[in-house]
């Protein structure tokens, strides 16, 4: 039968079998415009599949009873980027007009979601705790002090692929507690306590040098100390007063791991003060342990000498994993005496005048101090009632015995750390600006709204400034300018593209060397050793017989030789560079404000010499990473040719086309796959290992997709993937695999055509450059928000997209759009009778 007399037939009985209701529904234009508008629509492009009975993916389009089930957000969110970027209909099937395709889109915007883009929703409105960064840099702002979180906190969760995520940053019981003691511990390194305390010298152990030398070492702050060569370090001070004296030598024992070889040295540790030994002690590996060594001395005014010596004790063994000392330094503190304290450290910093006599002057002079502290580190003004209790506190703390004012005033600072408006972003309203059921933010929420979206950290003293005034949304673009041009702004790069891209598990993703070097170099020989390994191994070691010890032991050999063979490694220095390409690409980008598209397929990238070696690149020499032009043809150019992608992308033992494939899809295109089906069998259990020793990676995936279940997906996924095929698990470039030819070929389920990864990125940037503009505009914006879109961010985004298409794909359009942007500049409010806005109903 003729398509069009299909149709025909099927528009006449989906007329005649509509429900009662939406011929009935009186007035009910929504009903009406749907069944006169829409849904001949629907019939003729998508009921084949989601009609009459059918509902491939889940999706029914024909049987909706009411305005609440046909007003289904979730449903024709689906559907609306389904059919935006041209996956639904499937390419090989009837394809609505622009002119149809836009219909719908627009019914869906302003009929289903009821979207007003006179009065875009600003959307759900998510309290936000700072996550570790954040937390971080924040107190590395306010205080001057580096509180390593990561060591300290748990890992945030992360929603939306991010770990910013207002949702997913919750408080347990035991993270409030790390609070609390973070709190105390920070206040304690930072904040005096007193106005005198004993006087302080610290002799680095760079200016520790050995006989004959006069001059400190140059570079590091600290000297390191061999296990296997004797060595002799001295400085020296000269005290002015008599007195008594308190040393307190700072040392670590450190090793650097070699597989599974431990290292038999030992050596003895000397130190003496003035000649006269004070510690003589043996030591072996200690992995990474720190010491603390303290002597006490009576000394009268001269020079000291301190002299640290390193005497070897086993030079015949096997110098395997380079023991040695770190010498971190000596602290010097004393006379002891009150009479010769001094101020602490920047004391002036937190108490720039002396400390008054009188009750009401210290209690005023808290009042200034913790208020002072407080709106900074709460990021706004503080009320009356929060200050008292505050300035309350201090002087309870300060009242105790051997307490003093300044360790009142340092209580409550903790206290402020601990708080609630400390470690969550509060948010007020700015006065007399509602619109509707949404309200501009006060310059205070958008000064923060600012800082943690460009710095990861608290606002600056300009954005306070300008805030207090009332003259930040004035200088808006101004501030943008200036803190994109911050080295803060370097956190956007770090953080974003971290997540984006999943750059920043290069560090951690686990990649076996020797397997992917193995898989394209095959070794029979090794293959049959492993097999004699393995069936021997499981043979108890009595019940062997001597002629299967000789063959354990040849295998062993065998195993042993091929791990000696050089190979190209995934080494420290090699990652450290693949995640500083990923980055600097970006930040020049996001600095020059060239096209976003440049992502995707670029004639340049950022390598160092050990990066240009790995990848294959002549004409880089040196460390330090810098702009390369990449020759004419290169592979090479754009984030899916990078090693970070390449690698975390992959299995420890081989890539991964299906996990590619996802990648591209979730975060280049922004169409990503459902969750594949429970109990789906692994690529490997697709065939028995002889068999799979015979296929291709593509024709494995063949064989695993052949499941209806898994067909549609892998449709989606492979070509994706198997374009990046000639890359191997750690980016390297390879035109074989197991002996086999790599065939990168493939065709999208949109229907383009690619030979190679360099027809592919050509594809995305001309065909596909709309759906990865969507896609990279949502990925920021969610960052920048802090929570997940919806339905009723669709009219931000296409606002955003179009100023992105318009400006030839700029960074800058983006990001001041997103500022401008109603989700960025306000939030939703309860009406004054408490019922809920229209959004949250």
């Amino acid at each position: 039968m003729p398509r069009f007399v299909k149709c025909f037939i099927n528009a006449v009985a989906c007329s005649c079998a509509l429900p009662a209701i939406l011929l009935a529904a009186d007035g009910d234009s929504f009903f009406r415009e749907f069944s006169d508008d829409i849904q001949p629509v629907l019939d003729i492009y998508c009921y084949d599949c989601h009609g009459y009975g059918s509902e491939k993916g889940g999706v029914v389009l024909d049987e909706f009873d009411n305005a609440m089930e046909l007003r289904d957000h979730g449903l024709w969110l689906r559907a609306l980027k389904n059919l935006r970027s041209g996956l639904m209909p499937p390419s090989d099937e009837l394809q609505p007009t622009e002119a149809e395709r836009d219909e719908i889109l627009s019914w869906i915007k302003s009929k289903v979601f009821q979207l007003n883009p006179a009065n875009p929703d600003p959307g759900r409105q998510v309290l936000r705790r700072l996550n570790r960064v954040e937390y971080r840099n924040t107190i590395r702002d306010l205080l001057d002090y580096d509180y390593d979180t990561d060591a300290e906190f748990p890992a945030d969760d992360t929603g939306h692929g991010f770990d910013n995520m207002g949702d997913v940053l919750t408080i347990s019981p035991m993270l409030l507690e790390k609070y609390l003691d973070a709190a105390q511990q920070i206040v304690a390194a930072t904040v005096p306590t007193r106005s005198r305390v004993v006087a302080e010298k610290q002799l680095p152990g760079r200016e520790f040098v050995e006989a004959g030398q006069s001059v400190p070492r140059k570079g590091a702050r600290n000297r390191e100390l061999s296990y296997y060569e004797p060595i002799s370090l001295t400085a020296e001070r000269q005290i002015d007063l008599a007195g008594t004296y308190e040393v307190e030598w700072d040392l670590m024992a450190i090793e650097t791991y070699v597989n599974n070889v431990f290292d038999q040295n030992r050596c003895r540790l000397i130190l003496k003060l003035d000649d006269e030994v004070v510690l003589e002690r043996e030591f072996a590996r200690e992995g990474w342990k720190s010491f603390s060594f303290v002597q006490t001395r009576e000394w009268e005014p001269g020079l000291h000498r301190f002299t640290v010596e390193v005497v070897p004790l086993t030079p015949e063994a096997d110098k395997v994993r380079d023991l040695r000392f770190r010498l971190h330094g000596v602290s010097l503190r004393g006379p002891y005496a009150p009479e010769h304290f001094v101020e602490p450290k920047d004391y002036r910093e937190f108490f720039p005048r002396d400390v008054p006599g009188d009750p009401e002057g210290r209690r005023a002079y808290a009042r200034e101090r913790i208020e002072a502290f407080a709106k900074r580190a709460f990021r706004r003004p503080v009320d009356d009632y929060t200050l008292d209790r505050l300035v309350a506190l201090a002087e309870h703390a300060s009242s105790g015995e051997d307490a003093t004012f300044e360790s009142g005033v340092a209580q409550a600072y903790a206290a402020v750390l601990a708080s609630p408006r400390f470690l969550f972003r509060e948010e007020e309203i700015a006065g007399d600006s509602m619109q509707g059921d949404s309200a501009l933010v006060d310059e205070w929420a958008l000064a923060s709204r600012l800082s943690y979206f460009f710095w990861s950290t608290m606002p600056d003293e300009t954005l306070f400034d300008l805030a207090e005034r009332g003259l930040l949304r004035a200088q808006l673009k101004q501030q943008v300018k200036r803190m994109l041009a911050d080295e803060k702004a370097s956190a956007l790069v770090e953080n974003f593209v971290g997540q984006w891209l999943q750059a920043r598990d290069i560090g951690e993703v686990p990649i076996s060397d020797f397997a992917v070097w193995l898989r394209e170099n095959p070794n029979p020989e090794l293959d049959r050793a492993r097999a004699t390994y393995e069936r021997i191994r499981d043979i108890r070691m009595e019940d062997r017989t001597s002629e299967e010890e000789a063959q354990l032991e040849h295998a062993r050999s065998i195993y042993r030789a091929a791990f000696r063979i050089p190979k190209p490694e995934l080494s420290r220095d090699i990652r450290e560079a693949m995640l500083e390409e990923s980055e600097s690409v970006f930040e020049y980008i996001l600095q020059d404000d060239r096209s976003i598209l440049e992502l995707l397929k670029s004639d340049y990238t950022y390598l160092n010499e050990d990066l240009a070696s790995h990848y294959g690149i002549d004409g880089v020499v040196g460390k330090e990473m810098r702009r390369f032009d990449l020759p004419e043809g290169s592979v090479r150019g754009g984030v899916l040719t990078q090693g970070t992608v390449l690698a975390v992308t992959s299995n420890p033992t081989r890539t991964s086309p299906v996990k590619r494939g996802v990648f591209i899809l979730d975060n280049i295109l922004g169409t990503p796959p459902p969750p594949p089906p429970p109990n789906i069998p692994s690529l490997e259990d697709a065939a028995s290992p002889d068999e799979l020793k015979e296929l291709s990676l593509r024709e494995t995936l063949a064989l695993h997709a052949e499941k209806s279940t898994c067909r549609s997906c892998h449709n989606r996924m492979d070509p994706l993937g198997l374009a990046l095929e000639n890359f191997n698990a750690m980016g390297r470039w390879r035109e074989a695999e197991m002996d086999m030819p790599i065939e990168p070929e493939g065709k999208l389920i949109t229907g383009e055509v690619f030979n190679d990864i360099r027809e592919l990125k050509e594809v995305l940037v001309t065909e596909r450059r709309d759906d990865f503009y969507y896609c990279f505009t949502e990925k920021m914006l969610t960052y920048a928000l802090g929570r997940g879109l919806d339905y009723y961010d669709v009219e931000t985004v296409d606002r955003l997209v179009d100023r992105l298409r318009e400006s030839g794909g700029k960074p800058s359009a983006l990001i001041y759009g997103i500022i401008e942007s109603a989700p960025f500049q306000k939030r939703r409010v309860t009406s004054q009778d408490g019922s809920k806005s229209f959004a949250e109903r």
